[in-house]
């Protein structure tokens, strides 16, 4: 073995064994939050600590009150304060980087646009006079059903400029999705598109967005984006609005920006809920930008002169917290990719890196863990040495995935931010200052500074050191959702009746979410509440579970689920994929099933290990848990439509009842 075969042999045992890493010199030479003094001070001076979330922003007129809690849970934020999104995302910036490149978008077959914010503050006063032009006013929602292409954003912040309310549906879901949404918010108006492009292909959109409004209860004006040209399949019909001539009959127009108050709405976002229908989450103007701007500066350590890329999709509460108003909101330059990464090749998004020298990344666990399956390989071609600090979003990340993207991707000098929030939060709760915090994978980290966190039992005490418990939030914060929209009761019902705590004198937040916290605070999160097994009366997680089988050498990515089990009363199926190479044999079941009874112990141990080429996921990447406990359980099959991969479903049932 030669010097240098060893030399990489040893950093790997080195970072396998680690399990408490420092940022890097370099980093903390120049990061935003550097004093350790600011978790004190948010503790002291709470709430008026948060002011400095609210000096990120111009303020039309500055607020009478940080908060007024005096109608819990209906808490306000920067009272009397007041204030417009779209001034403080594009306008305010226009005097010192009105040439800067605000918007870098990539399209699917590699074509670019490029929108300095001279050219966004254009697109947005023109789109925004078009929206008047229709008879949009200040309070109306407008509905938009788009995929990641620039004139979402315009949209959104043309909305923003005139005081209405957006109400973004994610591309993906279907047409009753997006009837359901526009009827529960009252929406009549829509912003669309012909279609995209997917692995190549030209997907028709146009087709979806009208079958959804024959669904919804009054006329709406619809607005049509053209984003295939001559691969369109249809034209536009005669009460449809095309965005482009919209746009060319007020070029050059300007919109005063509409005053709003902190309280304002700003967006609605339609989250999955409980009882089947979908929860209509209200964010408000003041509050949610400064969370949203003040979690940017601190954990993702943005500044203007960077080129940043949140790797998520806008119709998520992550794109627009993170790709929109948060990046914007402080003047950087956010990259935006209409694809997915591995096409044309697996090192799609490692080309971009490189291309664009960009200086944070913030994706999801889900793909990391394709790029570890892919291998190193893809990312060694290219340079990314501009990258500072790399971030994970959507769900908790296992400690091997943690260690391969810190070191293939950030060569061990990007601090890694694994970021624990919802769209509820509005923006981050828990993850580490990366210019502050040493970091520990697999743990999300502690609360930020101002979100007072804490994991307690079922009698709201809370748990010892490495105890498992639910995870609540013992105070409001800015970015906080105001209620559900047009239901305050569920808002009561879901998220603060159900765990208040009888003998405190006020409501906690519960998000519905197991975690465990360590003896320096360190919280992970272990999953939704229903992704916690019950085994024998034991409460497991199903991330610990899907940690330990992750960690087997081999194995590329895996679901757990609970099947009833006479005993037991719950079993545990663990649904795996292996690496490329590794035999799936009943040998390397018995190691998988062993590398679980050694991480949590014999309770944990599966009861079936299934290997299976594809995971059921949704279009944004979720794993649809549900069906795969149909499949455990032996029952029928859930609705597959909302999934990507629906054929998958099948071949795992004929796999498992074949065995």
């Amino acid at each position: 073995m030669s010097d240098e075969s060893e030399l990489d042999v040893e950093l790997e045992a080195r970072l396998e064994q680690q399990d408490v890493f420092e940022p890097p010199e370099s980093f903390l030479e120049q990061a935003n939050v550097t004093d350790e003094s600011i978790y004190e001070e948010f503790e002291e001076n709470w709430p008026g600590a948060w002011e400095r979330a609210a000096q990120l922003l111009d303020w039309e007129q500055r607020w009478d009150r940080v908060l007024d809690d005096s109608d819990e849970p209906f808490y306000e934020w920067f009272v009397d304060g007041k204030l417009n999104a779209a001034q403080n995302c594009v306008d305010r910036h226009l005097e010192d980087r009105g040439d800067q490149p605000a918007i870098e978008w990539i399209g699917e077959l590699g074509e670019t646009r490029t929108y300095t914010y001279d050219e966004l503050h254009r697109k947005v006063n023109e789109f925004a006079a078009g929206l008047r032009a229709q008879g949009i006013e200040e309070d109306d929602v407008v509905a938009m059903y788009m995929p990641m292409v620039p004139e979402l954003p315009i949209a959104m912040l043309a909305c923003a400029r005139i005081g209405a309310p957006h109400a973004v549906v994610f591309a993906g879901f279907s047409a009753d999705a997006l009837a359901e949404r526009m009827n529960a918010s009252n929406s009549r108006h829509l912003v669309t598109v012909d279609g995209y492009y997917r692995r190549g292909d030209a997907l028709d959109h146009l087709s979806k967005a009208r079958d959804g409004l024959e669904l919804v209860d009054e006329e709406a004006t619809t607005i049509v984006v053209d984003r295939l040209g001559d691969d369109a399949e249809s034209a536009l019909a005669d009460e449809e609005l095309d965005y482009d001539t919209l746009i060319d009959e007020h070029a050059g127009a300007t919109v005063e920006p509409v005053t709003r108050d902190a309280e304002d709405m700003l967006f609605l976002m339609y989250t999955s809920g409980t009882t089947g229908k979908p929860k209509g989450v209200k964010h408000t103007t003041g509050g949610y930008l400064s969370y949203a701007a003040w979690t940017s500066h601190a954990v993702l350590d943005i500044e203007p002169d960077d080129t940043y890329w949140c790797s998520a999709d806008i119709g998520w509460i992550t794109g627009h917290s993170y790709i929109v108003y948060g990046p914007l909101a402080l003047g950087t330059t956010t990259v935006m990719y209409e694809g997915t990464p591995d096409y044309p090749e697996k090192d799609r998004l490692w080309e971009i890196v490189d291309e664009y020298d960009v200086t944070q990344l913030y994706t999801a666990p889900t793909a990391i863990r394709a790029f570890m399956k892919w291998g190193e390989e893809y990312p060694d071609r290219h340079d990314l040495s501009s990258l500072r600090l790399l971030g994970t979003v959507g769900e908790p990340i296992n400690p091997r995935a943690w260690k391969w993207y810190y070191k293939h991707i950030g060569n061990e000098s990007c601090p890694i931010v694994d970021t624990w929030w919802q769209t509820e939060t509005g923006g981050m709760m828990i993850t580490t200052l990366p210019g502050i915090s040493h970091m520990k994978p697999g743990s999300a980290g502690p609360p930020l500074p101002g979100v007072s966190a804490d994991v307690v039992d079922t009698a709201g005490d809370p748990v010892e050191a490495g105890d498992a418990g639910h995870l609540i939030v013992n105070k409001p914060w800015p970015g906080m959702l105001r209620t559900l929209y047009r239901n305050d009761e569920r808002f009561i019902g879901e998220y603060w009746d159900e765990y208040s705590i009888p003998d405190r004198d006020r409501w906690v937040y519960f998000p519905e979410d197991g975690a465990k916290i360590d003896g320096d605070g360190y919280i992970t999160v272990l999953g939704r509440v229903d992704d916690v097994l019950n085994v024998s009366g034991h409460r497991l997680g199903t991330m610990e579970i899907e940690s330990a089988i992750v960690g087997v050498e081999g194995v590329a990515e895996a679901a757990v689920v609970g099947g009833d089990h006479e005993m037991k009363g719950e079993a545990v199926y663990g649904y795996v994929i292996t690496e490329e190479g590794q035999d799936e044999t009943d040998a390397f079941r018995e190691e998988i099933v062993a590398a679980v009874e050694d991480a949590i112990g014999p309770i944990a141990r599966p009861e079936q290990v299934i290997f299976t080429p594809e995971l059921p996921k949704t279009r944004s990447g979720k794993i649809m848990r549900r069906l795969l406990e149909d499949i455990a359980n032996e029952d029928e099959l859930g609705n597959t439509s909302t999934l990507r991969n629906p054929n998958v479903v099948h071949d795992i049932q004929s796999k498992v009842q074949g065995d």
